[in-house]
């Protein structure tokens, strides 16, 4: 999976991940959901560059919408049931905002890299325009080849 021991127990510590049974030998013991959700919080920090705390925010609002889908089906008063999509809706605009700023900064940095790129390809055209055309060096005979003739 690519974590180190620390890196787990850190995520531990966080509260990202829920402290690990343990073996008569004291080791941590790890179920198919905590393997996955250790999956979900690697791929949010490396591949898609959230912080610890982003994705602590993100998991919080995941944990809440278990919560709150329990609640749903446990309720048939339309008024509860009415409370609890719009805690839901607010909290699927949060993520969505969440994740517009992050489009919103990784936009930035796409255009600051295409405004390099496009300034280094100038650069790169002025060298080639110099050296296609008749150069003050290559217009004026070497003192050196002089000599040699």
């Amino acid at each position: 999976m690519g974590l180190t021991p620390r890196s787990v127990r850190y995520y531990e510590e966080l509260g990202l991940l829920k402290p690990a049974a343990r073996s008569e030998g004291d080791y941590r013991l790890y179920d198919a959901t905590d393997v996955e959700r250790l999956r979900f919080i690697k791929g949010l920090r490396d591949d898609a560059g959230f912080s610890l705390a982003e994705i602590a925010e993100l998991l919080e609002d995941e944990a809440a919408r278990e919560r709150e889908h329990v609640a749903f089906h446990s309720t048939s008063d339309p008024g509860e049931r009415r409370r609890i999509l719009r805690d839901r809706l607010v909290r699927y605009e949060h993520q969505a905002q969440m994740l517009r700023a992050k489009v919103a900064r990784l936009q930035t940095m796409i255009d600051e890299t295409e405004g390099r790129r496009v300034r280094t390809m100038g650069r790169l055209e002025a060298f080639a325009g110099e050296s296609a055309g008749p150069s003050a060096e290559s217009a004026t005979p070497s003192p050196n080849l002089e000599k040699a003739r």
